[in-house]
């Protein structure tokens, strides 16, 4: 008797340690797959992935002591001869500009902006020594506010390139470092003085600085509304900019 029941418990004990087997392994939970990290929609708060690809820093020596967040980005063509350098109102960055670089790339220009609050003047010259670096051969600068105020003063002094027009959206006469009302009594290069009319008391600012003005071909617009620096190219005066820099800094050079 003990002979005959031998097999049928070795196969008893069999199917038990298979049993085992298969619930074991059936219990083992694949590893958990980790999602790839998702790129960070923006790039200093406002470009685009596409656009923070022309993200860099700009070393403006003198300018603070510090690196300059900057963004770059050569006309759509490409091989740009004109470029347009954006100055940023007071406490604002170059965030302010990015809605239009399109606008401008599109029409053959290059364009630079960067965020700075110390001498913006040594931010453009800066910019200005880049832009070189890349065949650009003129330049046209555009300032909201503050910055509007340094460009005019910027346009005074000794650049790496040659401006060829200026552009001043909301300007203060004078700024701390910067003072326009002196400045624009030499500079004879084409400027474009913009504001709003219930933005006091810059369109006063725009109205002195114009009629000071020494430039061959000067403008004055006073746009209807309140705003103030770089938002006066979302309410009119965008299309103006652009024909103005067509007639004294056309994007071929």
């Amino acid at each position: 008797m003990k002979r005959s029941m031998l097999p049928g418990a070795l196969a008893a004990i069999a199917l038990v340690l298979t049993a085992c087997s298969s619930s074991g392994s059936s219990t083992k939970a694949a590893p958990a797959s980790t999602p790839a990290p998702t790129p960070s929609a923006t790039i200093y708060g406002c470009l685009t992935q596409e656009q923070s690809k022309g993200a860099f820093t700009l070393d403006a020596g003198t300018a603070g002591g510090s690196s300059l967040k900057a963004y770059y980005r050569d006309s759509d063509a490409g091989g740009a001869k004109t470029a347009v350098i954006f100055s940023h109102q007071l406490s604002g960055s170059l965030c302010e500009w990015a809605p239009y670089f399109a606008d401008f790339t599109k029409s053959g220009y290059a364009v630079l902006a960067f965020t700075s609050e110390n001498d913006v003047t040594e931010g453009i010259k800066a910019a200005a020594g880049k832009l070189k670096e890349k065949g650009v051969t003129g330049l046209a600068l555009i300032g909201a506010s503050k910055g509007g105020t340094a460009s005019l003063v910027a346009a005074n002094q000794q650049n790496p390139l040659p401006v060829k027009a200026v552009v001043s959206l909301s300007a203060p006469d004078v700024f701390p470092l910067y003072n326009a009302a002196v400045a624009v009594k030499s500079v004879k290069i084409p400027t474009y003085f913009a504001a709003e009319e219930k933005d006091a008391p810059f369109n006063a600012n725009a109205k002195a600085l114009y009629e000071a003005s020494a430039a061959e071909d000067k403008q004055l617009k006073i746009y209807p509304g309140v705003n103030h620096g770089s938002l006066l190219l979302k309410d009119g005066a965008l299309p103006d900019v652009k024909a103005y820099l067509a007639k004294h800094a056309p994007a071929a050079g």
